[in-house]
């Protein structure tokens, strides 16, 4: 019976010991009945517990490396489980329940993929199977050949006692010459096969002249390694007794044995080199299960191609060549891929990734080139050589003009598009993570740029996404330390000259890129929704502002104070709340506050969007409707619109900063003010820059300016003296 704490039910399933204790008594149940030991099958789990948890950490390491389990291979053999069966069962027990009781609690997105850690974990489980199988085989081999070379020596001299015992002992070194579970052979120093055993017979096919009669010699093989040779002509001079190495010899039919060779020097009585000793043990099969693994471990199972293992060994190989050899890397994300998993099932898509996959494959059959999947459907294709600036565009128009043709999938016809960022330059400069990274980068620009197209990786370009994307993660810090300050920029009326108010504009202190203005950082906030808890900073610090200037400025109306609304902002539910929560707390009136709105942001609107403007416009809020004549808005849509001001952009105006002004600039603004009065909307104009602009703009009856004319961006403190000074 097992041990109840490894399987009874007052297991804790969640505790990791436990369920670490429950694979190590799988793992024993399965061992135990191959195994050639005296102890009992308890007593075989806590030896192999200590194992299950080599192989849980190496599972969970940070930094993979699966040679440990070469280690607990060899622990194995040590233990007695030296029946080939167990190690079948070792690896049928770490492939079907390593990851269930030692990885990651599984998680799945939204489409109901596994998480890439998932897949991880099973990758390492895959390479974790082949280091043990390479371990348990190391040590078997060392072990049976340390045991058998033993015998062999014996053989020998049982042979020799038995001449000078005239032939006592001959029969029984006769039989274990013949009955050894290795092959055996005895050649003189010249390589003429002398004795070979009924084993090696059966190695090389079961006809015993078509060994005896040749020599050593003739048995090269063109996967030898070059020093093979080197080491048997050192040992036929005596330069040493022995070697061992791995070696391929071809069977009669053409087929290819593979052995491990342990090669000695026999000496006559008086020292001098006589004969040579081959010892073979046939590694075929294990050869065999260790392509099989190394297959498994390095290429897609769905796909068949390559995988991110296998590509990463490719990539780093070529970067490392050096001299001359430059690289071409494509790579590949289909566009609109996950709307078909998400409608139609992921059977379908896994079918069309089969599908896209072959024919990637037919355009990477060139020396060199090579295609792989990184996983989901990102694929990558390499090509490498002297000329890969020429190449690697005509293999991304090869990938391209294979996905232009439709693939009938199921009975459905699919029209696939792909979009490909394309790194190529010389080996030796960047490490493969840089390549990826700018890969990657360049592929989400072409994507952003429509799909379907390629794009070349720029070093410019690469600096301003990773830059892009420091500040998007170093925002929310940013915030809670008070990095974020307000400039105001100055509303003068046009009327009397005077300030009338001010727009708040936010600015990032950035620690490494200085002062940072809104274009920069306004729309990763909004990307990352950081803009709404950013937006209601802004609006409590410019409502706080507006009091202080209320409090202290001698003049009976106040100033007023702008502040920009973001799309998201608009959209979040508590917008109306926070508002009236500012202002309810700094005691500012409503009618001192204007929230600015993008014209573009209310194309199209519809009343749910509309309804938050209309509550705050109602409170005595104002809405102004910014950078107004970009957006292409029908101007009927302005009856329906919460605003009470109009903020005509600068582009309508530039042309009136010189004379003679063009009188088609004239009229549009002049019918925009004429609309806009008629509606009972006031007039702002953005980026008034001269004095001859300011005049032409007051004469067509605008009613509000700002502009570096008056005054750039600043902080309260400028403000506060232009707004003492109108007033005195």
């Amino acid at each position: 019976m097992a041990p109840s704490h490894a399987t009874g039910s007052l297991a804790d399933p969640d505790d990791p010991e436990d369920r670490l204790r429950r694979f190590a008594t799988i793992w024993s149940r399965a061992v135990f009945p191959v195994t050639a030991t005296s102890l009992t099958r308890a007593e075989i789990e806590e030896h192999l517990l200590p194992l299950a948890r080599m192989l849980s950490e190496s599972l969970h390491a940070r930094v993979f490396d699966p040679r440990s389990a070469q280690r607990i291979g060899a622990a194995l053999i040590d233990a007695h489980c030296t029946d080939p069966e167990a190690l079948t069962r070792t690896l049928g027990v770490i492939d079907a329940y390593l990851v269930l009781y030692c990885g990651a609690a599984p998680r799945t997105g939204t489409s109901g993929a596994a998480e890439p850690a998932a897949e991880e974990s099973r990758a390492r489980c895959a390479r974790l199977q082949h280091a043990l199988a390479a371990g348990y085989a190391q040590a078997l081999r060392e072990r049976t050949l340390a045991e058998q070379e033993s015998i062999a020596r014996s053989t020998l001299q049982a042979r020799a006692d038995a001449v000078n015992a005239l032939h006592a002992t001959e029969t029984r070194l006769r039989a274990v010459f013949e009955g050894a579970a290795i092959g055996i052979g005895i050649a003189d120093l010249d390589g003429n096969v002398l004795e070979v055993n009924e084993t090696l017979t059966r190695m090389f096919g079961g006809l015993e002249n078509h060994v005896r009669g040749k020599k050593v010699t003739e048995w090269a093989h063109p996967e030898d390694r070059p020093h093979i040779w080197q080491l048997h002509r050192e040992l036929i001079r005596g330069e040493r007794e022995h070697f061992r190495v791995e070696k391929p010899f071809f069977r009669n039919d053409g087929t290819v044995l593979w052995t491990n060779l342990t090669l000695s020097l026999l000496r006559d009585p008086e020292g001098r080199p006589q004969y040579q000793l081959a010892l073979l043990e046939d590694t075929t099969e294990r050869r065999l299960l260790h392509l099989r693994l190394r297959y498994e471990a390095t290429h897609d199972a769905l796909t068949g191609l390559p995988n991110r293992t296998l590509f990463f060994e490719r990539l780093e190989k070529a970067l490392a060549a050096g001299g001359q050899n430059r690289f071409g890397l494509c790579y590949l994300d289909l566009d609109g891929f996950k709307a078909i998993n998400d409608s139609l099932g992921h059977a379908t898509g896994d079918r069309l990734l089969v599908e896209v996959a072959d024919r990637l494959q037919s355009c990477a059959t060139a020396p060199g080139e090579m295609v792989a999947r990184l996983g989901g459907d990102e694929f990558v294709a390499l090509t490498t050589g002297p000329d890969t600036q020429h190449e690697v565009h005509e293999l991304a128009a090869r990938i391209l003009a294979a996905l232009g043709s439709p693939i009938r999938v199921d009975g459905r016809e699919f029209s696939v598009r792909g979009s490909i960022g394309i790194v190529e330059g010389p080996a030796g400069e960047r490490t493969t993570a840089e390549v990826l990274r700018s890969a990657d980068i360049t592929m989400y620009r072409a994507k952003s740029a429509g799909g379907n197209r390629c794009e070349t990786a720029d070093p410019e370009l690469d600096a301003r996404a990773i830059t892009r994307h420091g500040l998007t993660t170093a925002l929310p810090a940013a915030l809670e330390r008070g990095e974020f300050f307000i400039e105001y920029q100055p509303l003068v009326h046009l009327g009397d000259g005077r300030v009338h108010g001010a727009e708040a504009l936010v600015r990032w202190s950035h620690p490494i890129h200085g002062v940072l203005g809104p274009d920069q950082f306004i729309p990763l906030a909004e990307h990352t929704g950081l803009i709404v808890p950013l937006g209601r900073w802004v609006l409590q610090e410019a409502v706080r502002q507006a009091r202080f200037w209320q409090e202290h400025r001698a003049a009976d109306v106040p100033l007023r104070i702008n502040v920009n609304l973001s799309p998201t902002q608009l959209h979040h539910p508590g917008l109306v709340t926070d508002t009236v929560a500012v202002l309810e707390g700094s005691g500012l009136a409503p009618g001192t506050l204007c929230l600015e709105v993008t014209e573009s942001a209310l194309i199209g609107a519809d009343e749910g969007l509309l309804r938050p403007l209309r509550q705050l416009a109602e409170l005595g809020v104002d809405i102004a409707l910014d950078d107004f004549g970009t957006g292409y808005s029908n101007l009927a849509n302005l009856r329906r619109l919460p605003v009470s001001v109009l903020k005509l952009d600068r582009s309508f105006t530039q042309g009136m900063q010189r004379l003679p002004v063009d009188p088609v600039d004239v009229k549009i603004v002049e019918g925009i003010v004429s609309l806009a009065h008629s509606l009972e909307l006031a007039v702002t104009v953005e980026g008034v820059e001269t004095g001859a602009q300011a005049d032409q703009l007051r004469e067509l009856g605008c009613d509000t300016a700002q502009g570096w004319y008056y005054a750039r961006p600043g902080p309260p403190e400028r403000l506060h003296t232009l707004a003492l000074a109108d007033a005195t």
